[in-house]
């Protein structure tokens, strides 16, 4: 790893983003200038007791794209589809539902196995360049399950013509330009687009993982630490087949 994404484990075509400042000069069409971000917490303390039993859907929206892109890397334990807990799949319908024409949002990864967690979180730590903190280890207590175990966690970015988009840097960077606010010095349209994410997705109770800003929570022990509340989602499976 040279500290800038998770490498694909063999031949494949996970689909990242494309440079925000290739596409926009200055301003974004149909968006407003954005509010800076507020000050970032990090705390998972929450513990949970009784987490729900919400089904996992795949998501399906005219205005989301789905990736896959550790299925399209051929990481050992991905799987083909996107899936999230029903009632996240609606917060997530709700913010593609409310962006501007031309616009929309791309998935990289939602529910994530704990075999392909662990997978991810010894190939990033391989790297003694990767931030600490950038990934959770691949934990079996219930009560700390990994928040993309959850089902709560979703990866994403905002899209142009169904375009990806990556400001300041692409999906799974392990470096600290991954951090949510390390652009907030700077700008221009990266730092517009990170606003945007960031505003919309919490305008429908999301919250950001400090150290990506492509990743964001509901329901899980790091949202119920944020908002002060108490988590919903515990770590889950599909429904069997």
């Amino acid at each position: 790893m040279s500290g800038s994404n998770i490498p694909a484990r063999s031949i494949g075509e996970p689909t990242f983003g494309v440079p925000v400042g290739s596409m926009f000069a200055d301003s974004l069409p149909g968006i407003e200038t954005q509010a800076k971000l507020p000050a970032l917490t990090e705390d998972t303390t929450a513990g949970i007791d009784q987490p729900s039993s919400e089904a996992l859907v795949q998501i399906r929206h005219q205005r989301i794209r789905t990736l896959a892109n550790y299925w399209h890397g051929r990481w050992d334990n991905a799987i083909p589809e996107t899936l999230i807990r029903a009632g996240v799949s609606q917060r997530l319908y709700a913010v593609a539902e409310a962006l501007p024409a031309r616009w929309g949002l791309a998935v990289f990864d939602a529910w994530r196995p704990l075999a392909l967690q662990s997978e991810l979180y010894d190939a990033a730590y391989a790297d003694p360049t990767t931030e600490a903190d950038f990934m959770a280890p691949a934990s079996t207590d219930p009560a700390t399950a990994p928040p993309h175990l959850t089902g709560g966690a979703v990866d994403l970015t905002l899209t142009f013509d169904g375009t990806p988009l990556a400001p300041g840097c692409d999906f799974d960077d392990t470096t600290k330009m991954a951090y949510a606010d390390s652009i907030e010095h700077q700008d221009g349209p990266d730092r517009e687009v990170r606003r945007y994410l960031h505003w919309s997705m919490r305008a429908q109770g999301f919250v950001v993982f400090k150290f990506e800003w492509w990743h964001f929570e509901f329901g899980t022990r790091r949202w119920a630490a944020i908002t002060d509340r108490t988590p919903i989602y515990g770590g889950t499976a599909p429904a069997l087949r």
